[in-house]
């Protein structure tokens, strides 16, 4: 079994706990509230925007708040059943980031935000070239990820006995795959973790334009 599909069952099992915690958890990030205020003004009249790897649907409803045209999509069937339970007026797809269903150039914006910590690099660039591919010309791309060198083995996650791995990646090796997807990496910018907040890795956030 890959590391995809011990993440799935992950998920699976550990939706109900995940969106306790994680439902309202940008309430105490002020920097990827402004991001995403950023992101929802930047997408504005570019197209329909997705909430990637959406899990509980949080990000999906901060962007609904800031009047974009959202859905969210995730691998995880019993994620996305608390994502529909938590956020009625908006719709959830179930959706492979390496093999996207959806039409090409059919969004405007896609919101990443650490969809990518179960990818390796080399996954992580099928993903980019499958976002492009949906993106329409000129559509973004925001993407956030843990900042380290070694990927980090779990055998307990919220209380339930998993094995899988998170992964962490550097800015650079990001940038250059997203580069060699076709992306145009517009901004680079890290922060330091919010304390008694969360996981304490430092945060990259990429914004790229096709």
């Amino acid at each position: 079994m890959d590391n995809q599909q011990r993440a799935q069952e992950c998920y699976d099992a550990v939706a109900a706990a995940y969106a306790g915690r994680f439902w309202s958890e940008l309430d105490h990030k002020p920097f990827d509230r402004t991001w995403l205020d950023r992101f929802a003004a930047l997408t504005n009249g570019v197209g329909r925007v997705c909430d990637m790897g959406c899990g509980p649907g949080q990000v999906a409803a901060y962007l609904r708040r800031r009047g974009a045209d959202v859905f969210g999509a995730d691998f995880s069937d019993e994620m996305l059943c608390h994502a529909r339970r938590l956020n009625p007026d908006i719709e959830f797809q179930r959706q492979d980031m390496l093999n996207l269903s959806l039409p090409p150039e059919s969004l405007g914006g896609i919101a990443a935000f650490y969809a990518i910590v179960h990818f390796t690099l080399d996954q992580a660039e099928v993903a980019f070239r499958e976002f492009r591919r949906v993106l329409v010309p000129g559509g973004y791309l925001l993407v956030a990820f843990h900042i380290g060198d070694e990927p980090i083995h779990a055998d307990e996650f919220l209380g339930e006995r998993v094995a899988v791995d998170f992964m962490f990646f550097q800015p650079d090796d990001v940038v250059h795959r997203l580069a060699a997807a076709g992306m145009r990496v517009e901004e680079v910018t890290i922060r330091y973790p919010y304390k008694d907040v969360e996981y304490p890795s430092k945060r990259a956030y990429i914004l790229a334009q096709k």
